[in-house]
């Protein structure tokens, strides 16, 4: 149990689990998009109330009735497959890039203006200076008072 709620605790599963909510959220709002905007103003241009019912190919069957081949609802699918890439690249991906890039400029120049980072070489160099000056220090204090 007490693994099972690590797990859930995590960051990356909860923003994954907001992901999905927002992503099923966005979704509908794209759907209604294309539904009601895209596929009637297509449907205009073929004399058809949407793409479902644009660009119908009926095949006569044997037994006298007809197959309904909708071109148009494949047109719909790929068109609604392209709003919502479009929409994900410049809502999302193209910000997200620029932010990227901003920040990657930004830490360039702060890396040119700072001085060298720290690291445990440059501390222990540090350490052995300060230990040696203080021998010295303590070298000379003991030469005066036998001197004195």
């Amino acid at each position: 149990m007490k693994g099972f709620r690590e797990f859930i605790l995590r960051g990356n599963v909860i923003d994954l689990a907001v992901a999905v909510v927002i992503g099923a959220a966005f979704t509908a709002v794209v759907n209604s998009i294309v539904q009601n905007v895209f596929n009637p103003l297509i449907g205009a241009l073929f004399n058809a109330e949407s793409l479902n019912d644009a660009l119908v190919l009926s095949i006569p069957t044997l037994d006298g009735k007809s197959a309904d081949v909708r071109f148009g609802a494949v047109l719909g699918a790929i068109i609604t497959f392209l709003i919502v890439a479009a929409v994900v690249y410049f809502v999302f991906v193209m910000p997200m890039n620029l932010l990227k890039e901003h920040a990657e400029a930004r830490r360039k120049a702060g890396e040119s203006t700072a001085k060298d980072p720290e690291t445990e070489l440059t501390v222990l160099a540090e350490i052995r200076d300060l230990l040696a000056e203080q021998r010295a220090m303590s070298a000379d204090s003991g030469t005066r008072r036998h001197e004195q």
